[in-house]
């Protein structure tokens, strides 16, 4: 990639990102209520987003910077086992078709504002509602900073050396975050959506032209691996139960997350929920067709210094510099839109579920959305210094054990809406053997996602979140028989 400062891509570069700045800041005024000093307005943006708001918000938390860079870098390493995230996002909103609906419902009633107000309300349990608060907080830090990761391949790709244009693009998302709260991000996904579809669609469309065409492009990527001796442009009989279980562990995991579990909690109603869960699988196309540009790069004949410069360099070499700039600006605007409720998500869970259950139970709605503004603020510190401090790769590791450690939270969250035969101690005892077990496979299988599981003759590479899921289910399960159940506080009774 080009290391001189590129002054046309960075113009267009900085133009998308003054628009964006206005306007995170002009949304604290759109459809701004009497107040923003409360939860509801700020971390919630007063429970009033209707489909299309969803549909970008939600799109905007979970198709992020990082994915942008990272899938299309996954399958030029690997090929078609980077393909994994396809049927992952169409797996996942079937899931949020018939869950979320009753999820925000509940919260909704009762006025939760997080995924652990709800397991609170409903077991009664400060011991689960920590476990689950704890979770989330924990989970949310490596996302945010690996959104910092794809931020700075865009921000490297046009040039610019050192850390000061990524804390100063993160110092803008601070202000007007702790500013506007939700309706930032919300207002901003907007742009950023329309602007990765306009990104990726020209690339499709361009790149495989001047490569030969996509039979040229699929030759070339099937070379490449063949040369290197790994990797695949077709799955292989060996991969299939570690691909299957990769896609339905991380679409279990997806909506457990503070950041998508934000934007469900944010909506007007369940109907917007279950129209969104129809509508979305578009962004599903949107990375299928990204994915593509990791076979790409093998046939434009790339020399990367890393596989995450995949992306960058391909719009480098194969546009004006104009247009390259446009695309580096999706990719950082694509950050700061998950980075913001990511940290929103965060903050709200520190608010509520520590700071009010421990700390100041007598807090009001304004000294709770105070608390908010400083914790999001703190979050972002927090991602940020991970990126400078530390090795990229200790961001990743850490994603890793991020994704496994949230899917220990979805028998309490998720088992509570149908069902009330679990019990906290039991639930909270699978919490325990999930999380710390699924860590210690990960551990010593080097922090890879997947162990290798043997039973009878039966060997497969599985995903460690989903063994560590099943053992915590199975543990509640073997719990909630031998342990009398405890009386139901009145509290739990009414939802």
């Amino acid at each position: 990639m080009k290391t001189e400062l590129d002054i046309p891509a960075v113009a267009v570069f900085l133009f998308f990102f003054a628009l964006v700045t206005v306007m995170g800041f002009v949304a604290s005024k759109w459809r701004r209520p009497k107040t923003l000093a409360s939860l509801d307005e700020w971390g919630l943006g007063g429970r009033q987003f209707g489909t299309w708001i969803t549909w970008f918000l939600v799109g905007g938390d979970f198709y992020t910077a990082y994915t942008v860079i990272a899938v299309p870098a996954l399958v030029y390493s690997v090929g078609a086992y980077g393909f994994f995230a396809l049927p992952y996002t169409i797996l996942v909103y079937p899931i949020v078709f018939m869950v979320m609906p009753r999820l925000w419902q509940v919260a909704k009633d009762n006025g939760y504002v997080t995924a652990a107000d709800v397991v609170h309300g409903r077991y009664g349990s400060r011991m689960l509602e920590a476990a689950v608060a704890i979770t989330g907080v924990v989970a949310t830090m490596p996302y945010i900073a690996l959104q910092l990761i794809g931020m700075a391949t865009a921000v490297k790709a046009l040039g610019f050396a050192g850390e000061l244009p990524l804390i100063a693009a993160f110092v803008v998302l601070a202000l007007y975050t702790y500013s506007s709260g939700l309706r930032a991000p919300a207002l901003i996904a907007f742009v950023k959506d329309i602007m990765i579809y306009i990104a990726v669609i020209a690339a499709v469309s361009v790149i495989p032209g001047k490569l030969g065409g996509y039979a040229a492009v699929f030759d070339a990527a099937d070379q490449a691996f063949k040369a290197k001796g790994s990797g695949s442009i077709l799955l292989q009989p060996g991969q299939y139960v570690a691909y299957a279980t990769l896609a339905l562990g991380s679409a279990l995991a997806a909506f457990m997350y503070p950041h998508t579990l934000t934007g469900i909690f944010a909506s007007k109603s369940a109907t917007t929920i279950r129209k969104n869960a129809v509508l979305l699988p578009a962004y599903t196309l949107m990375l299928g067709l990204l994915a593509l540009l990791g076979y790409m790069g093998h046939a434009a004949k790339l020399k990367l210094a890393s596989n995450n410069d995949v992306v960058p360099a391909l719009f480098q070499t194969l546009f004006p510099s104009w247009f390259a700039g446009f695309a580096f600006a999706a990719i950082a605007i694509g950050a700061l839109v998950p980075a913001a409720v990511m940290s929103i998500g965060a903050a709200n869970l520190f608010t509520r579920n520590f700071w009010k259950a421990y700390v100041n139970p007598q807090v009001d709605t304004a000294g709770e959305a105070a608390v908010a503004k400083i914790a999001s603020l703190v979050v972002k510190v927090g991602a940020l210094l991970v990126i400078i401090y530390l090795p990229t790769q200790f961001a990743l590791d850490l994603q890793l054990l991020g994704g496994l450690w949230i899917l220990q939270t979805l028998p309490a969250l998720i088992f509570g809406l149908f069902t009330r035969w679990f019990t906290a101690p039991a639930l909270l005892a699978g919490w325990v053997v999930g999380l710390f077990g699924g860590t210690y496979l990960a551990w010593t299988d080097g922090l890879k996602p997947l162990h290798l599981l043997s039973i009878g003759s039966f060997q497969a590479m599985v995903y460690v979140g989903l063994i560590a899921l099943v053992v915590n289910i199975a543990v509640a399960m073997l719990v909630n028989l031998v342990v009398p159940k405890p009386v139901v506080t009145a509290e739990a009774a009414s939802t």
